[in-house]
């Protein structure tokens, strides 16, 4: 709220680089309706695989993964979780659904934050309250030293803290004081400088983003998954998370680094969303599209288990029958044998 109560107090200048990414989002944000008019069929596909890449993506920033195989069953059955990470991964599909269903009725409060982190965090002593003991944010290194990157608000202040930063975003919304992105982002850097939660602040930032993105009226996130392009720029996320947060006890940090960095990362969803929607053929297609996406936008030799990342959910199986096909139409190559060979884009692949 440090940063919330900055623009109360003092509207800042607008970067010039925000405003570049406030008038690109405010033309996708035209557009989004009639992508989604266009083509309802195609995005079923889309959000089934966003609804993928963001539960794993999410939980890998954290550390939590789980066998490729069993993503589908994690994410879409109701099978038994064989441990405490499959636990986690389909504790935050069950938030993201609650979000893509139900944000309407969903707003930012004290109430809905801890629903949101007991959601996420599964059957644990202490999901959905906020942190009892200490829990600066440490950086480790590979000698094994450490430091303290930066000190979170403390337990005894954390409910006082998260009171005034819900408080405050209702009331910068009513008043305008920023643009209600800048806002949102403001917000975001607040939230994780707090650190309300003994664990799983980071999973619960990137829900409440979703989460305010949908009360704002930008919902690429229901078709491009926000936590995978997070997940794929992390050192950006982490440097810029640091450069924000420095002073910010003070009340003398710099918000701007890391309001840029979250309205790249929406803007890169649109972008997505608008190619892909663009790219889809059909919906029976939709899966082999996805992966052909995949392997378009790969930069020099390639491996299976490279488009498996990208395509969270897609079976070894069909990736093979589409790198068969893009093979023998001249648009790939494979440079060796077995299943760990690697593969690359062709002269005709890159056109």
């Amino acid at each position: 709220m440090i940063t919330l109560r900055q623009f109360s107090s003092k509207p800042e200048t607008v970067p010039a680089s925000t405003s570049w990414y406030l008038s690109d989002l405010g033309e996708a944000r035209g557009k989004q309706e009639l992508f989604t008019k266009q083509a309802p069929q195609k995005l079923k596909a889309l959000r089934e695989h966003a609804l993928i890449e963001s539960a794993v993506s999410s939980n890998r920033i954290e550390g939590v993964t789980v066998d490729h195989d069993r993503i589908r069953t994690i994410v879409f059955g109701k099978s038994h979780l064989r441990d405490r990470d499959e636990e986690e991964v389909r504790g935050y599909r069950n938030a993201l659904k609650l979000i893509h269903e139900q944000a309407e009725k969903l707003p930012v409060s004290e109430d809905n934050i801890l629903r949101l982190h007991k959601l996420a965090k599964g059957d644990i002593w202490d999901a959905g309250k906020y942190k009892e003991k200490a829990s600066d944010i440490i950086e480790k290194y590979p000698d094994g030293s450490t430091r303290v990157r930066f000190k979170t608000v403390p337990p005894d202040k954390t409910p006082l803290y998260m009171s005034e930063l819900i408080d405050l975003w209702n009331q910068c919304l009513r008043e305008r004081w920023v643009h209600p992105l800048i806002a949102m982002a403001a917000f975001n850097l607040d939230f994780l400088c707090i650190h309300p939660f003994r664990d799983g602040n980071g999973r619960v930032s990137r829900l409440l983003l979703l989460l305010q993105c949908y009360h704002l009226g930008y919902e690429a996130g229901r078709y491009i998954s926000i936590e995978r392009i997070i997940e794929q720029s992390k050192d950006r996320y982490y440097e810029t998370l640091e450069q924000s947060s420095q002073d910010w006890h003070e009340g003398k940090n710099d918000p701007w680094p890391y309001i840029n960095y979250v309205l790249y990362t929406l803007k890169t969803a649109y972008h997505e969303f608008e190619e892909r929607v663009g790219q889809l053929k059909s919906p029976k297609g939709a899966k082999t599209e996805l992966i052909t996406l995949a392997i378009e936008k790969t930069v020099g030799p390639f491996r299976i288990a490279d488009i498996q990342r990208e395509c969270p959910g897609v079976s070894v199986d069909m990736i093979r029958q589409v790198l068969k096909r893009l093979r023998g139409e001249g648009r790939v190559a494979c440079l060796g044998r077995g299943q760990n060979a690697q593969w690359e884009r062709t002269t005709k692949g890159n056109r």
